[in-house]
């Protein structure tokens, strides 16, 4: 399931659960609500560490031309 999806059936799940007074539902819906959480989190670490391989990409490439220029002169 997608972190949107998880999220909107865990609200509709707690407050169900909070409706009727059932709180293995509420508490559920609190779990589905954390998944789609955990699942944005996740994805926003993901892209993180691509736009940081990059840049470290592009740092290395800068050190190894002025490396190679300092040897050229």
């Amino acid at each position: 399931m997608g972190k949107h999806f998880d999220d909107a059936v865990g609200k509709g799940k707690e407050a169900f659960g909070k409706a009727t007074g059932d709180q293995g539902t509420e508490a559920e819906g609190k779990v589905d609500q954390a998944k789609g959480q955990a699942k944005d989190a996740a994805d926003k670490a993901k892209e993180k560490a691509e736009e940081l391989k990059g840049r470290a990409g592009e740092a290395a490439e800068s050190a190894t031309e002025r490396i190679k220029g300092a040897f050229d002169r």
